[in-house]
């Protein structure tokens, strides 16, 4: 692999053992893919973050990096963590694992991370432009920052992603090269989508479509008449969890849409196609007694919303509202949080259903997202409903 000189001052370990061992971290990927060379990335966004995740093994090595010198070059947040950071004792968390949770942020934050725990860096700061090369590792993200922002990242793993911020490279192979991005899939949409249950069962019935044929192509879709942020990430989640992937052209929505033609190969979606991937995720029988919101984190404009469905009224199930502390903070500021907490719903901060550890404290979940649905069921064993945002907090009420 081609290197620079700078690259191979940072190899050599002129700059310090974590910056040497991302160097080798790196050039081992790349090796994997066939890269040619390393290219500079403008911001990067770690997962394995949640303790629950990690464990002891990958804390030591955290620790190992930032006591080996590791810095981050360019602008790196992270994923969720396994708790709310301020206010984890409200969650019912276990304050063992409260300090090894804490034991990561600080190792991360000693590395120049900035701790922002959250799988939708793009709502507050770290907001990639169109064509930049990036490093990021959560599935919802990556998904949303090639196909909506027209960024480009492969999926990285923890450790790929922490090397590129230490070094502040990522190899050349995948997503961002132009041959890698092209459409090979057209799914026409004939359906009326409302609400982000709805842009996520169409993730469903696509990325299981796409996960079924071979090489995975990347789909095209036609028929989406609008969509906005909220139903993006909603769809970008759920494509990447039901069918592993790290992008999609929506015509007429996304950037690179306009630069490919539709291929040849057709799959049509219908309603019936999308209400069958919500009944598979609507399956549970008795009562809910876990409601949450924030699968990937909520929106100010969806904080919003929720405050006003709330307002004067009383949850009756534990409802946990789940963003980053950013959009939380803005929400204080316009009152939201006071609305909301008054109707007795909690804000799980930094965290989410997904990453928390809570298996055995709930049996049933109620969500508009798919991919806690899938989640729910395979990490934590819980049964779910899967409802539009609305109905969701209808049933915290109940």
């Amino acid at each position: 692999m081609e290197l620079t000189p700078e690259e191979r001052r940072m190899l050599s370990g002129e700059d310090g053992p974590a910056t040497k061992k991302a160097m080798e971290i790196l050039l081992a990927l790349g090796a994997i893919y066939g890269a040619d060379r390393l290219l500079p990335v403008t911001s990067v966004q770690i997962s394995g973050v949640s303790f629950d995740n990690l464990g002891e093994a990958g804390l030591e090595f955290l620790t190992e990096m930032a006591e080996g010198g590791g810095r981050v070059r360019v602008l790196t947040t992270l994923n969720p963590a396994g708790m709310d950071v301020e206010n984890w004792q409200a969650l019912g968390i276990d304050p063992d694992f409260a300090r090894n949770q804490q034991r990561v942020i600080q190792a991360y934050a000693r590395m120049g991370a900035a701790t922002t725990c959250s799988c939708t860096p793009y709502l507050f700061g770290n907001l990639p432009r169109f064509g930049e090369h990036i490093a990021w590792a959560e599935s919802s993200a990556v998904c949303y920052a090639n196909a909506v922002l027209g960024a480009r990242t492969n999926r990285e793993g923890g450790p790929s992603a922490l090397a590129a911020a230490l070094t502040g490279r990522t190899p050349r192979y995948g997503l961002h090269l132009d041959e890698n991005r092209r459409p090979g899939l057209t799914v026409r949409v004939e359906a009326d989508l409302r609400g982000t249950r709805d842009f996520g069962a169409l993730g469903v019935a696509v990325g299981r479509a796409v996960e079924a044929r071979p090489g995975k192509p990347i789909p095209y879709l036609r028929g989406v008449a609008a969509a906005g942020v909220d139903e993006l990430k909603s769809f970008c989640a759920s494509l990447a969890t039901y069918g592993g992937l790290a992008m999609f052209h929506m015509e007429g929505v996304t950037p690179e849409s306009g630069l490919h033609a539709p291929p040849a190969e057709t799959l049509t979606l219908t309603r019936r196609d999308l209400d069958e991937a919500i009944r598979s995720l609507d399956s549970a029988q008795g009562e809910a007694d876990f409601v949450s919101l924030g699968c990937p984190h909520l929106s100010l404009d969806e904080v919003r919303r929720l405050a006003e469905r709330l307002a004067g009224r009383r949850v009756r199930k534990t409802f946990w509202i789940t963003t980053s502390r950013p959009v939380k903070r803005l929400a204080d500021e316009m009152g939201y949080t006071a609305v909301i907490e008054a109707a007795g719903a909690v804000f799980a901060v930094d965290t989410c259903c997904v990453v928390a550890p809570i298996r055995g404290r709930f049996k049933v979940l109620v969500t508009d997202s798919a991919k806690a649905c899938y989640y729910a069921a395979a990490k934590n064993g819980f049964a779910t409903r899967f409802l539009p945002f609305e109905e969701v907090i209808e049933e915290a009420l109940k």
